[in-house]
């Protein structure tokens, strides 16, 4: 069993709501939602259902539309089904795949109601409109996040649990770690990078630490979204093909932005847009959008027209780059291994670096400011993150970079607001120049 953070989360809501809510786990496919939820089921109750809409019988579904209005027959016939006796206030009741019944997610408001069992929905594509336009969303229902596996999840699946509360305690104190573990950890998170946090990708590469499992694995998931964007996003599925196909060759210029011209000489983000939202809203990929003035906040100032396209999974985005090819063509994977970081750096460290800062908090932010006539107007911050009423930018660069000429500008522009500055790199911490350098596996911590 892949230990997950997730699992304190269920068992807060537990404590918590005392049955006056369900709980939905919201997140991408293969993610791991069902395992973890039906995980959470067998230890903390005393007997559960899992109702798996994906294939759920007719018989099944047939309840919901036939017997919902008397709720002590439906929950009859659901335990008779299944095989399972219910009882009150100590069993739970999973909707698993909900999104592909919304009528079973609309009745959670009287399922709740009722106040006998506890309810866990989980769900991809949730967000979609097509998935919710004829329902009520029920109040009664609160919502957390899934992500791939994080770096502490993976080092745990390492079976480490000892290295990463050092790891925070340096982070809250600025201190190096020194030299050989600094070398040690970075190694662990190269394999990191190229495995991802997707369950099946990890256990794939843990048996034998093959990598060619853990490619495998992660093609798998990638045949799996194209078959969702031709099930769900009928009508514009070409568009979000071409979005999608887009990132790597976006993510590997200098200046990370998506181009739409790549699309085509007469591309308009109106005609995309839609594209767009779709990944995002699958949570197949993290959206990054420029604060034009953080002076008024990053939200107020967001210019959803120009943005960066991150994959939600890096291990995902190595194969997705090299997807035509074989495994033992992809160069990633040993440019990553023997520590030539130069080769597709500002990719891959970028798109790490995304995943984990979007772990923490909803939206991700960048700045960007162009000025043709004076290029010493020229701005760009890979980052920008709120910590307490301040703005704090984060620059991504290699270990021997020699130069912060942008995060200098930006700190004397809005030093009204500034908070911290960060660079993250592949060395050790340091703080030079009022500058706070960590290395790239204490992202998460920011």
């Amino acid at each position: 069993m892949l230990k997950r953070k997730i699992y304190d989360q269920l068992v807060a809501w537990k404590q918590s709501s005392h049955g006056t809510t369900a709980i939905m786990i919201d997140g991408a496919r293969r993610v791991g939602k069902s395992y973890i939820a039906e995980k959470f089921a067998q230890a903390e109750y005393k007997s559960y259902i899992l109702v798996d809409f994906g294939q759920a019988p007719t018989d099944v579904l047939d309840l919901f539309v036939n017997d919902s209005a008397n709720l002590d027959l439906f929950f009859a016939k659901l335990a008779a089904f299944y095989a399972t006796p219910l009882y009150k206030r100590e069993s739970v009741i999973i909707f698993d795949e909900v999104q592909q019944y919304p009528r079973a997610r609309q009745l959670i408001k009287y399922f709740v109601a009722d106040g006998r069992f506890d309810y866990i929905e989980t769900g991809s594509l949730i967000r979609l409109k097509k998935n919710v336009q004829d329902i009520i969303i029920p109040s009664e229902e609160d919502h957390i996040e899934m992500f791939p596996l994080d770096f502490e999840e993976f080092l745990w699946a390492m079976d480490d649990e000892v290295t990463y509360p050092l790891i925070r305690q340096c982070f809250e104190i600025k201190q190096p770690l020194g030299a050989a573990l600094h070398r040690k950890i970075m190694n662990d998170f190269r394999q990191y990078i190229l495995v991802g946090g997707m369950p099946q990708s990890v256990l794939a590469y843990l048996d034998g630490k093959d990598f060619q499992a853990s490619d495998i694995a992660k093609r798998r998931i990638l045949k799996l979204y194209r078959e969702d964007v031709a099930k769900f996003a009928e009508g514009y599925e070409d568009k979000v093909f071409a979005v999608f196909d887009g990132i790597p060759g976006q993510l590997s210029k200098k200046e990370k932005k998506y181009k739409l011209s790549s699309l085509g000489k007469q591309a308009r983000f109106r005609t995309f847009e839609d594209s767009f939202i779709w990944l995002h809203e699958a949570m197949v990929v993290n959206a990054c959008f420029n604060a034009t003035d953080p002076h008024v906040g990053l939200a107020l100032s967001a210019d959803n027209a120009t943005q960066k396209c991150y994959m939600a999974d890096t291990g995902l985005l190595v194969t997705h780059t090299f997807q035509d090819k074989n495994y033992t063509d992809n160069e990633l994977y040993r440019a990553i291994l023997f520590d030539k970081l130069n080769i597709n750096q500002g990719m891959l460290t970028e798109n790490i670096v995304a995943q984990m800062l979007r772990h923490r908090r909803p939206r991700l932010y960048f700045y960007s400011r162009s000025d043709s006539r004076n290029r010493t107007n020229h701005i760009e911050i890979d980052f920008l993150i709120t910590q307490g009423k301040k703005i704090a930018p984060i620059e991504v660069k290699s270990g021997n970079y020699r130069t912060h000429v942008s995060l200098d500008k930006f700190r004397k522009k809005f030093s009204s607001v500034l908070g911290n500055s960060y660079i993250l790199y592949t060395k050790d911490v340091m703080v030079k120049d009022g500058i706070i350098h960590l290395p790239l596996y204490m992202a998460e911590l920011l």
